[in-house]
């Protein structure tokens, strides 16, 4: 099976942020921290904001017979 580029990087970037949410969960575990559910989406957030996730940039030029999907 194969993607286009677009939905090749959705699935990078579901993938980089499932990963990064884990490692949070772990770290979390492994320190013992007590936090609220509210903390816990706080850090979460911080998490996924720390990501450098791909930009795509839609092309100006496609003709209208391309598709993209």
């Amino acid at each position: 099976m194969a993607f286009c580029d677009h939905c090749a990087g959705q699935r990078f970037d579901r993938a980089q942020v499932l990963r990064t949410l884990r490692a949070t969960r772990r770290r979390l575990r492994a320190e013992r921290t007590e936090c609220t559910g509210l903390e816990a989406m706080d850090l979460a957030i911080q998490a996924v904001r720390s990501l450098e996730t791909i930009h795509l940039e839609l092309l100006e030029d496609m003709g209208d017979d391309t598709v993209i999907h």
